[in-house]
C-alpha cells in the first residue's frame, strides 16, 4: 500500500492539463520514471500532434489484454496550490487523483505483479480529457485483436463498474448571412442570428428523452455590433446517445439542416466523436469480475450506466470486450471535492490483477472472451 500511495502522490504532484503540451510532456517523463522503476523497462514514447502518449508492450506477439488510461487532467497549472495532495482519515485528495492518476498507478502495479506479462499492453494517453483527438487511432490500433480492454477510469457511485457509456457527437453549425446597417437598410441584410435561432430549435427537437438521447445547443454566438445585421451565426452542439442507431439518426438529421432565410447558407462541421459503449460489450467481463470479486472476498460488485464517455468507447466500438470504471473508488471528478478512498485501492488492484491473469490464462479456453 505504501508504494502505491507514494506513486500516486508522484503523479498527482505533477500537474498535466491537457491544453498545456509542455506540462503533458513533463507528466510523461514523470510517469516513465514511475513505470520503469516498477516494470524494469521504459515505455515507448509516442508524440502525436505535440501530445505525449506512453505504451508498454510485453511479449513478442500481439497484445491480448489492454490496460488503458490517461495522464492528462482538466486541472490548470497552479491547482496544487489550492488543492494540495493529502492523505487524511483514509481519504486521498489532489487534482486528478480520482480522474485518473490513481487508476494509472494501479495498472502499473498490477502489471508489475504478474508472474508472466506476455500479451499485456499498457497504453496511457495524454489527451483524453479533450476528446482524444490525436490518440484515437493509437487506441484503436492497440485494441484490435485483444481479448479484453480494461479501462482504469474512476469508478461510478459506490464503486460501480461502468458497463454502459453514452456515445458522443459534437457539431459546429455555422450560418452565413449578409451584413447591413440595422437602422439605414436592414432589409438589405440576411440576419444570420435569426437563422441560427431556427437551427437551435431544430437541433433541440432531435432529442429523444425516452431513449436517453440528448441534443444540447451549448455555445451560441451571432453578430458583431448592435447596429449591424449579423452576417454570421454559430452554434456548437453536444449529443449523447445510448446506442449506435440513435447516433446515426441524429447525425443524418444534423447534416440535413437547411437555412430558413432565403440566400443564407448553413455549414455543418464535426460529427461522431465516440461510439456508445453498449452493455453487450461489457456483459461477459462484468460477469467474470463478479465471480472473481466473490473469490477474493470482496463486496458484491455493482454496475452503472453513465452519460460521460471515455476511451473505452473506442475499444467497445471495435467489438473488443471492454470493462470500464476499474480505477479508484471515490468521488468528485473535475470538482473541488475530488478524492479517492484509500482502503479501496488494494481491493481494486487485486480485482484488476485477477481479471488480467484470468483472461490471459483462461479466457479463450472457457469462452469468457472471444
Amino acid at each position: 500500500m505504501g508504494a502505491l500511495l507514494a506513486d500516486i502522490e508522484t503523479l498527482v504532484c505533477c500537474e498535466s492539463p491537457s491544453s498545456d503540451l509542455d506540462a503533458v510532456a513533463h507528466s510523461a517523463d514523470v510517469l516513465t520514471g514511475v513505470g520503469t522503476a516498477l516494470l524494469g523497462v521504459a515505455p515507448e514514447r509516442i508524440v502525436l500532434d505535440g501530445r505525449t502518449h506512453l505504451r508498454w508492450r510485453f511479449g513478442d506477439g500481439p497484445p491480448r489484454v489492454l490496460l488503458l488510461g490517461h495522464h492528462d487532467t482538466v486541472w490548470p497549472l497552479g491547482s496544487l496550490a489550492t488543492h494540495p495532495f493529502s492523505v487524511r482519515d483514509g481519504v486521498l485528495r489532489g487534482p486528478g487523483c480520482f480522474d485518473m492518476k490513481a487508476g494509472v498507478v494501479m495498472a502499473l502495479h498490477v502489471a508489475a505483479s504478474l508472474p508472466d506479462r506476455t500479451g499485456v499492453s499498457i497504453l496511457v494517453t495524454g489527451d483524453e480529457e479533450i476528446g482524444s483527438p490525436s490518440s484515437r487511432g493509437l487506441i484503436e490500433d492497440e485494441a484490435r485483436g485483444c481479448a479484453a480492454a480494461f479501462v482504469l477510469e474512476a469508478s461510478g457511485d459506490g464503486g460501480a463498474l461502468k458497463t454502459r457509456r453514452k456515445g458522443v457527437s459534437r457539431y459546429r453549425i455555422e450560418v452565413t448571412g449578409r451584413a447591413a446597417h440595422a437602422g439605414l437598410e436592414p432589409e438589405k441584410g440576411i440576419n444570420a442570428g435569426i437563422d441560427i435561432a431556427h437551427q437551435v430549435l431544430a437541433l433541440a427537437a432531435l432529442a429523444d428523452p425516452g431513449r436517453g438521447t440528448s441534443v444540447v445547443p451549448a455555445v451560441l454566438s451571432a453578430g458583431t455590433t448592435v447596429n449591424t445585421v449579423p452576417a454570421a451565426g454559430v452554434v456548437e452542439v453536444d449529443v449523447r446517445v445510448w446506442d449506435e442507431e440513435e447516433q446515426l439518426r441524429v447525425d443524418r438529421a444534423v447534416r440535413a439542416l437547411r437555412p430558413v432565410l432565403a440566400d443564407a447558407r448553413v455549414t455543418v462541421g464535426g460529427g461522431i466523436n465516440r461510439p456508445p459503449l453498449e452493455a453487450s460489450s461489457s456483459a461477459g467481463l462484468f460477469g467474470l469480475a463478479r465471480e472473481l470479486a466473490a473469490e477474493l472476498g470482496l463486496p458484491e460488485l455493482i454496475e452503472a450506466a453513465v452519460g460521460g464517455a471515455s476511451d473505452g468507447n473506442f475499444t467497445a466500438g471495435l467489438g473488443v470486450p471492454t470493462l470500464d470504471g476499474l480505477g479508484a473508488v471515490g468521488d468528485g471528478a473535475h470538482a473541488d471535492h475530488e478524492h479517492v478512498l484509500v482502503e479501496e485501492l488494494p481491493r481494486r488492484t487485486a480485482l484488476l490483477a485477477a481479471l488480467v491473469e484470468n483472461v490471459l490464462t483462461k479466457g479463450n479456453r472457457e469462452g469468457i472472451v472471444p
